[in-house]
């Protein structure tokens, strides 16, 4: 099984049948191939994102994942947990700035 890939999951999660795939930021491979399973997480919303970053901290918490499949949750983990920490950043931003604007009127 590619590292990269969720579809013969039993609960049905699968990275490729995602909704929201499209274009990413997160598609530079880091040369084994894994990053292009991750893909999609650049067009996720906060929400969705986070919701499947507690799902994949569930799953590697219960322990009962074979350590390939675990791997691939990590890496799914750091690039959504990462996603996450974008909008975050990217919402405090845009605060900062109308605040910014309210302060000079």
């Amino acid at each position: 099984m590619n590292p990269g890939t969720y579809s013969d999951r039993q609960d049905g999660y699968s990275t490729h049948n995602s909704p929201s795939s499209g274009p990413s930021a997160l598609s530079a491979s880091s040369g084994d191939g894994t990053a292009g399973a991750n893909e999609d997480v650049a067009s996720l919303s906060y929400e969705r994102a986070r919701e499947e970053l507690v799902a994949v901290v569930q799953r590697l918490e219960a322990g009962s994942v074979p350590l390939e499949d675990s791997l691939a949750l990590w890496e799914r983990g750091e690039a959504l947990a990462q996603r996450c920490q974008t909008w975050l950043d990217e919402a405090r931003a845009r605060l900062a700035a109308v605040a910014q604007d309210d302060s000079e009127d």
